[in-house]
This record gives structure tokens, C-alpha cells and sequence, in this order.
């Protein structure tokens, strides 16, 4: 699909930051979540979390980053429905791995 305005991107993790569920709403006080438009070194990664997880933290680190990947996402789906659906399922992946979930544990909770 064509890749959407970065603003209707921004609006779309916005909207999946609101639809959170309860479990992960926690790890919002300390991470940032921001629209990048790809990664510079992975050119096709959807997501990247970046930070000390909350299972690990000994109170003395900043702000956790996560990075949301507007172009290889666009490109990944088919239409903007499927792409509401993508950034909604990256934002919890990369919110779990604040949490302190791994990818192991994501993929049995359908998260993968």
C-alpha cells in the first residue's frame, strides 16, 4: 500500500496506546513512543524497543524508548485497515518488551 501521512500514522499508535491492555499500561511512565520512518540500519523492522525493562530497572534510568516504523510497515500491508492492525500489534510487542516479556513468551500470547 501506499505509504500513509505521518501524521494518520502518528494518530494510528495513538490509537493503539489507548486500546492498551490493562497489564501493559504500567510500562507507559517511563518510555516514549515515537513514528520513525524506517530504521537505519534494519530497513524492514517494524518496531524497536530500546531501554532497561521494567523487570530490571534499578530506578536510576531515563526513559525507555520505542520506535514505530511508519515505512516498512505501509509496506508490509495490504490496506489501511491491515496497517491499523499492524501498528497496534507492534506497539504491544515492543510495550511487552518493557514489560519484561520475551519474544519467546510473545509468540505463545499470539503476540509474536
Amino acid at each position: 500500500m501506499e505509504v500513509v501521512p505521518r501524521y494518520r500514522f502518528e494518530a494510528m499508535i495513538a490509537d493503539a496506546l489507548d486500546d492498551l491492555p490493562v497489564d501493559l499500561e504500567h510500562v507507559l511512565d517511563n518510555v516514549v513512543v515515537q513514528a520513525v520512518d524506517r530504521h537505519s540500519d534494519e530497513p524492514s523492522l517494524l518496531g524497536l524497543y530500546e531501554g532497561v525493562p521494567h523487570t530490571e530497572r534499578s530506578g536510576m534510568e531515563g526513559p525507555d524508548v520505542v520506535s514505530i516504523f511508519r515505512i516498512p510497515l505501509c509496506e508490509a500491508c495490504a490496506d489501511i485497515d491491515e496497517l491499523a492492525e499492524e501498528v497496534y500489534v507492534t506497539v504491544i510487542h515492543e510495550l511487552a518488551h518493557a514489560a519484561g516479556i520475551d519474544d519467546d513468551r510473545l509468540h505463545e500470547l499470539g503476540w509474536g
